[in-house]
């Protein structure tokens, strides 16, 4: 099994972290081995050029059968037995060894038969000098590793948190925000204090380095300015339509009450109430997406209020109040909502269709094939249909807006058993 990370171990920061930490260590490692490297070998160099010299004049004065000085002798003891064996096979070698409790460094030639003639240099400051360097080369590294990591950490936490801020306003805006923008500063002109350009508009202020979180804040502003405009431009078109439709529907609907009894002049009525309903939808609509909608609340009891809204929905809706809560809401809107999801239910789904009141919460369910799968997952769109089937109108696109007026939450599901289920959560006042 994988090993769970803990959630920040995930996040830029922590990553840029990771990568500053491994990379100084890495490069403190190496250069610490160069320095460490480079003065031991001078200094076992200068000890061992030191120690063959002294055998040297060891050596001259053992031939001309003078006494040896201190330090010089035939076998001494504490000769390193392999250094003793490669004397006694004829050649010079030096080894750093202890003798005494002390480093020493240790040369050794032939002498006559089978003896080793070696001298014993004190190695004890070269190996204070080393290990020195060695504890000079951690604690700099540290400390360089610690700056480093700070310097790093604060440069990643400013892209790190324009990046968070990015983030948010893009949330903002898949949220319905569209007014939210970042306004990055380093997006926008560079200003120079020395120079008004208000004083002359000819001067152009120089135009501000961008780095790629300034080029995403741009892009996003960007999009969300033209994602505006032209939401804008369809609330509208859709107002405007919506306005010039109603006057020659009047006409329409007062020249067919005209119209002698009979089966076409049913269809005719029948096609323009359509089209009078589909009209109001949209400028419902167009007042929802401006937001001039205004509440006019009151106290209601929700299982009374739900019973009037199926009965102005239509026949055919069992209305089962489980407990009865108090609220203070918006009596038409709340209508209007429950009556457009009571209308949906028949005709997109199959009976029984049950509206059940338990407390603050609403839900309509019916027993037909569900909800599509978009609209369960995104909520409600416009007029659209899934796989050519019958789409599903402007009815719950108002519910839903309704429901935001109100400040309650209209949820979409599908019951496990089969059939479309609609829960409207209100806030109670008061148990019944």
């Amino acid at each position: 099994m994988r090993p769970v990370l803990p959630q920040w171990s995930g996040t830029l920061a922590a990553k840029a972290a990771a990568f500053i930490t491994v990379m100084c260590c890495a490069l403190a490692a190496l250069l610490g081995v160069l320095v460490h490297v480079q003065v031991t070998n001078q200094t076992v160099g200068q000890a061992r050029d030191q120690a063959l010299q002294r055998l040297t004049q060891a050596t001259e004065r053992y031939e001309a059968g003078d006494s040896l000085k201190r330090g010089a002798g035939v076998d001494p003891p504490g000769l390193p037995p392999s250094l003793r064996n490669l004397a006694v096979a004829g050649d010079r070698g030096t080894m750093v060894a202890d003798f005494a409790g002390r480093p020493t460094m240790w040369a050794a030639g032939p002498a006559d038969g089978d003896r080793a003639l070696a001298v014993a240099v004190d190695y004890s400051q070269q190996a204070r000098t080393i290990a020195g360097l060695d504890r000079a080369i951690l604690w700099s590294s540290g400390l360089a590793i610690g700056a480093t990591l700070l310097v790093g950490a604060f440069a990643v936490t400013r892209v790190t948190r324009r990046l968070h801020t990015t983030a948010l306003v893009a949330r903002r805006i898949s949220a319905g925000d569209l007014d939210a923008r970042v306004n990055d500063p380093r997006t926008g002109p560079r200003t120079d204090s020395r120079t008004d350009l208000r004083t002359d508009p000819r001067k152009k202020a120089p135009a501000r380095p961008q780095d790629e979180v300034a080029a995403v804040a741009a892009a996003l502003d960007s999009m969300a300015s033209s994602l505006q405009g032209k939401l804008l431009a369809e609330q509208r078109f859709t107002a405007d339509v919506a306005h010039e439709l109603r006057t020659p529907l009047t006409g329409l609907h007062a020249a067919a009450e005209l119209l002698p009894p009979g089966r076409p002049t049913e269809l005719v009525r029948d096609r323009v109430a359509a089209l009078r309903t589909l009209t109001e939808d949209l400028l419902e609509i167009s007042r929802l997406d401006t937001g001039r909608e205004r509440l006019e609340l009151d106290t209601e009891h929700l299982g009374p209020l739900a019973e009037r809204a199926v009965r102005g929905a239509g026949r055919g809706t069992e209305v089962r109040v489980v407990r009865d809560v108090a609220v203070e809401t918006d009596r038409r809107r709340l209508e209007r909502v429950l009556g457009n999801l009571v209308a949906n239910a028949h005709k997109h789904g199959r009976g029984p269709v049950v509206l059940t009141v338990d407390g603050p919460v609403v839900t309509v369910r019916d027993h037909g094939d569900g909800f599509p799968e978009y609209l369960v997952a995104h909520g409600p769109q416009r007029f659209r249909t899934e796989g050519g089937a019958r789409g599903h109108g402007l009815g719950l696109t108002i519910a839903l807006g309704q429901a935001e007026v109100l400040g309650a939450r209209l949820e979409f599901a599908n019951a496990p058993d089969g059939g479309a289920v609609a829960t409207l959560t209100l806030a109670a006042q008061e148990e019944r």
